[in-house]
């Protein structure tokens, strides 16, 4: 790795002889300021304020708002992890025939579910601090392939990153020794809880790049940094949940996501990683307002359709519908037993939300053990959510 001038951090010599390396160690976040942001990225920031105030505002009053959002968080947790290879599907991660999660792509995704439901529920009791991100990072790690690399505890050794196979002088870049990530995460603590006065989404864009850069765990690194914006936008009141989902972009633009954070590493291009960080936020975010609405219109589409057909069932069809805005894959046993009705009667119900268009039958030719999908509704989902 070259840098060039000193204002992003400095390449510092470990060992010695034929052990000889260099890692980076990165300027403290207070010390670049301030900063020369464009024109172009002021009114990015401008745009994602008033998008963010936006997604809040229909958390709030949207009906079943809260259905979406746990939608959301999982296809946040997706996205995050195929930024990193996993290669599932929502599909995947919706069907009830999944739900041990014995295959490793999706146990990431429902770890990385569990990691963010957890965190935002202990941002009452603790500050977004290093502690926080540890314990966040044992439950993101649980039953992943990432399980046997100390889940919850900073690295004690360097590591290293680039392909497969390099070794740690080949590496396009090593992060901090141990003694200076643990110099540059007390650091981050602090530029966490007092960087007042910043724009809290130019706040969260350099969080998120020093803790990529910081490295501080053995595995897990990237999915905890994008778990992290979130967080610190909840930690800074911009969103009330976890609204939206920031891997949207990220994933899409993933070689440039990358490059973007090595020009900081190489260059000091903060403003250039700030700039590029706020158009993917800002994308994201209006995917997420525009997900919400259609997904309120498929809602009040089965509604009337519901309400025009059902007749004296409709009590129990408005409950169907609440199960398969929460599970939109389900099969005949598994709506049995969420609902406590009859097989009799959840198979009536099944074959009438088929007749509306509502559900369908995934496996045309199967006549046991059949799954349904809500198609209406995962196709708003899907999107974006292909694996790269």
């Amino acid at each position: 790795m070259q840098i060039q001038g000193t204002r992003q951090g400095v390449l510092v010599g470990n060992l010695s002889g034929k052990m000889a390396y260099r890692s980076f160690k990165p300027a403290r976040l207070d010390s670049i300021m301030p900063l020369a942001l464009s024109n172009d990225c002021q009114l990015l920031l401008s745009a994602c304020s008033r998008k963010f105030g936006e997604i809040s505002g229909m958390a709030r009053f949207v009906p079943h708002a809260d259905m979406y959002l746990a939608m959301y968080v999982r296809k946040e947790a997706l996205l995050s992890a195929q930024i990193e290879g996993t290669q599932c599907t929502f599909d995947d991660i919706l069907d009830p025939n999944n739900q041990e999660a014995v295959h490793k792509d999706i146990s990431e995704v429902v770890s990385y579910v569990d990691a963010l439901d957890y965190a935002v529920k202990r941002l009452n009791d603790l500050p977004l601090c290093t502690r926080l991100l540890r314990e966040t990072h044992a439950r993101l790690l649980r039953g992943t392939r990432g399980e046997d690399k100390t889940p919850g505890e900073l690295r004690v050794t360097q590591n290293w990153i680039g392909p497969r196979g390099c070794t740690l002088n080949e590496a396009p870049y090593v992060p901090p020794n141990v003694a200076d990530m643990q110099e540059a995460l007390a650091d981050l603590d602090k530029f966490i809880n007092n960087g007042v006065g910043l724009d809290p989404i130019v706040k969260v864009a350099l969080i998120h790049y020093q803790f990529e850069t910081i490295h501080p765990f053995l595995d897990g690194n990237g999915r905890l940094g994008r778990l992290l914006i979130t967080l610190s936008l909840i930690n800074d009141g911009v969103l009330s949940s976890a609204v939206f989902y920031p891997s949207y972009q990220l994933k899409m633009r993933r070689s440039e996501y990358y490059q973007k954070l090595s020009a900081v590493r190489e260059r000091g291009d903060y403003e250039g990683w700030i700039e590029f960080f706020c158009e993917c936020l800002l994308v994201s975010a209006e995917d997420a307002i525009d997900s919400m609405d259609m997904l309120v219109e498929v809602h009040q589409s089965a509604e009337r359709a519901l309400r025009e057909h059902m007749g004296k069932n409709l009590q129990n069809g408005y409950r169907m519908l609440e199960l398969i805005e929460e599970h939109p894959i389900v099969d005949v046993g598994f709506a049995v037993q969420r609902l406590g009705l009859s097989r009799t009667t959840v198979a009536s119900l099944i074959k009438e939300f088929c007749s509306l268009g509502i559900l369908s039958q995934r496996d045309d030719g199967r006549q046991r053990y059949r799954t349904y999908l809500f198609n209406p509704y995962l196709d708003v989902l899907r999107a974006g959510s292909d694996p790269l």
